[in-house]
């Protein structure tokens, strides 16, 4: 039965990465394989040989762990009964875990979609004055670097696009500053808890703090994202001038209020979990809380102001809320992609496939070197389910909270999908709006991204070498 629940997995994650080519919406493999996946292992309760108990990260064998003194049970003696228990225990474990994230994700994308509403994130247009090509190189990059840790660098990937499209009429030179701003995008996600899913599940899953990844990770992902950025600034497409085109009215006079006090809740959560100790959805919920609420009260004031469509705000209250509008619009497939595949990987471990899996690596090459090439297969293969799994490959008796290999994956796996455009959701959203080919990426920034996975990889390396 783990056999058929590992070809299961296979088979759905190539219908996920061959989700363009068969038309088919990455979100129903993931959760197809996920519903099979459960369903076998429930078919299969009597028939495991062992079994990974995530409560204590350690496979039920009877023995008694050194860190603890608690004893195991052993999986392989129990009776049917007790197997169910175990199974239905280890799913609510994963459920609860999965939920965590998924709910911190909607508060996040809530937030950002209430400071669209007002055309917040037209304030930064605003700051950008310059008509030199690499001047505007160099402000796009830090922006998505420094973003991105913020807002994540999927949305910090579309804000900027969208803001490029307003200053740069010529595509060809835009679909340049796009590819540029997935390698910053994604290096800045690298070092904040909060600014890349992957990242997210290493601090929400207490590999990491909040302070000791920036402490460690910042200057390795300023590295990955400044030498492709200084190397691009020396190339025939970034010299010179471009035409910017007219100033556009509009825009909420409460935009830059609403993106001052979005972006500033979204940075309260690590700290609201560093006071309280709470999981880190309590605290989005909070920040989220607080933005709508804001939202709500100028959009109210707005209607009795002006009176427009004020019998309709009395009516249907709904239709004026830029809270309700905000959670219309978040992406849901995305949640529910990130359910199924956390969900089917939360099945392997379970039968403790990922936890042996790791111990094998472990015994043929360098946890280092294993790092770096999950950091490239992250460029082919979705970070997601591959930073989940490396989740329960490591002994947490041996890789405590903060230990330099949870760091090294958070770098490696937010920043090697940089490499291919579909490695990233960055890359996969520029992609869709800017129409880049897969083979020009490939082919112009590719080899940038690369040296600047490198150059970050080896620095905090050295950085781990000399500071123990």
């Amino acid at each position: 039965m783990e056999m058929f629940i590992v070809i299961v997995f296979v088979l759905g994650y190539l219908a996920i990465t061959l989700e363009h080519s068969l038309k088919i919406d990455k979100l129903v493999p993931a959760l197809m394989m996920m519903a099979i996946a459960w369903a076998a292992v429930a078919f299969g309760v009597d028939g495991f040989d062992s079994w990974f108990d995530s409560h204590h990260s350690a496979l039920m064998n009877g023995q008694t762990l050194k860190e603890s003194g608690h004893v195991m049970a052993n999986y392989s003696t129990m009776g049917h009964e007790a197997k169910l228990h175990t199974m239905e225990s280890s799913l609510l474990h994963h459920f609860g875990k999965t939920c965590e994230i998924l709910i911190f994700l909607v508060g996040a994308m809530t937030i950002v979609e209430i400071v669209d509403h007002f055309n917040g994130f037209g304030t930064i247009k605003g700051f950008i004055r310059t008509k030199k090509k690499t001047t505007l190189l160099w402000i796009v990059c830090i922006l998505a670097f420094v973003l991105s840790a913020i807002i994540d660098n999927l949305t910090a990937t579309i804000v900027l696009i969208t803001i490029l499209r307003k200053m740069l009429s010529d595509k060809k030179l835009r679909i340049w500053y796009a590819g540029m701003i997935i390698i910053a995008a994604n290096a800045g996600g690298a070092w904040s808890p909060i600014g890349d899913v992957t990242t997210t599940m290493l601090w929400m899953g207490d590999k990491v703090t909040t302070l000791k990844l920036i402490e460690y990770l910042i200057l390795p992902s300023f590295i990955c994202m400044l030498i492709p950025t200084l190397i691009a600034s020396f190339m025939p497409v970034f010299k010179g001038n471009f035409e910017r085109p007219e100033e556009e009215e509009g825009g909420s006079s409460k935009g830059p209020l609403m993106l001052y006090l979005g972006l500033g809740m979204i940075v309260f959560v690590p700290i609201f979990k560093t006071v309280t100790h709470l999981p880190p959805y309590v605290g989005m919920m909070l920040s989220l809380s607080i933005v709508a609420l804001v939202a709500e009260v100028i959009s109210a004031r707005e209607f009795s102001m002006t009176d427009i469509n004020h019998e309709q705000a009395q009516q249907g209250g709904h239709h004026s809320s830029p809270t309700f509008g905000a959670l219309s619009k978040i992406e849901m497939p995305s949640i529910l992609f990130f359910l199924g595949i956390l969900m089917t990987v939360a099945a392997l471990e379970s039968l403790g496939l990922i936890f042996q899996f790791g111990q094998n690596v472990q015994g043929a090459m360098n946890n280092d070197v294993f790092i770096l090439l999950l950091g490239a297969g992250s460029a082919v293969i979705d970070n997601v389910p591959l930073v989940a799994a490396s989740m329960g490959m490591f002994d947490p008796a041996q890789y405590g909270a903060d230990d330099h290999i949870w760091h090294f994956i958070a770098y490696s796996a937010g920043t090697g999908g940089s490499m291919l455009i579909i490695g990233s959701a960055a890359g996969v959203v520029a992609m869709g709006m800017e129409k880049i080919s897969f083979f020009w990426y490939l082919k112009n920034i590719a080899w940038l991204a690369l040296l600047g996975y490198l150059a970050g990889a080896g620095f905090y390396l050295l950085e781990a070498w000399i500071f123990g």
